[in-house]
């Protein structure tokens, strides 16, 4: 987005310029001619290093206005343990396995979490990013897209998930003084999360249900790694 002006100064209607990026998404190129894409990903992992420079005292999504002015009576390793025994108990519900450990899983959880060392600043992260959520310019660089989920948070959690889209290719990603102990602890959370999210759409009449299994079944191996 070059220009935007919603003061109706200039139009009368709300008026955007925008460019139409039309190189395809990174995935696509990942898939077709990775040594090609080498380029977007380093230039991906600067844009990554440049954004987790923008930091935040409180943590949450840059779309809810005021977050800032709200007193957060959770820490964010806090917010990530809560959510990671609520996926527990529901991954534990649908699959037997997952049952069957469900207080190893729970005790690990919260061992990892309890090493964790309080922080009082968050970075700028994308929230969601896969190589689906990049769109490649004429140049070569990367546009990221879908960024109604960009927060403030542990940059850690950003790279959890790096880590699981982005698989032989976060090399180019990676970041060298990432937390070790926040790195394990987001890691499981975000498995059990990857376990009872998919899980809970077929419940319904989710129409991909076999790719959502195998997200699921991929999620419960990770998980159970840690009982190991």
């Amino acid at each position: 987005m070059y220009f935007l002006d919603r003061s109706r100064s200039h139009f009368p209607a709300d008026i955007a310029v925008v460019e139409d990026v039309r190189g395809g998404t990174l995935e696509a190129r990942l898939q077709h001619d990775p040594q090609d894409a080498e380029r977007t990903l380093v230039r991906l992992g600067g844009v990554l290093q440049a954004m987790r420079q923008h930091r935040g005292r409180y943590f949450g999504k840059v779309v809810l206005k005021g977050l800032g002015d709200a007193r957060q009576d959770r820490s964010c390793e806090q917010v990530v343990l809560d959510r990671a025994v609520q996926h527990l108990a529901e991954a534990a519900l649908r699959v037997e396995r997952v049952a069957q450990v469900r207080e190893q899983l729970e005790e690990k959880i919260r061992e990892l979490a309890s090493v964790v060392r309080p922080r009082d600043e968050y970075s700028l992260i994308h929230g969601e990013l896969g190589p689906d959520h990049v769109l490649v310019d004429e140049q070569g660089d990367p546009v990221l897209i879908d960024i109604e989920g960009t927060m403030f948070f542990d940059v850690e959690w950003e790279h959890v998930f790096l880590q699981l889209r982005f698989g032989e290719h976060y090399q180019w990603l990676r970041a060298n003084d990432l937390d070790d102990q926040r790195m394990q602890f987001y890691a499981l959370a975000m498995y059990l999360s990857l376990v009872a999210g998919p899980l809970r759409l077929l419940d319904g009449d989710f129409p991909e249900r076999e790719f959502m299994m195998e997200i699921a079944e991929g999620n419960i191996q990770r998980a159970l790694t840690f009982l190991h």
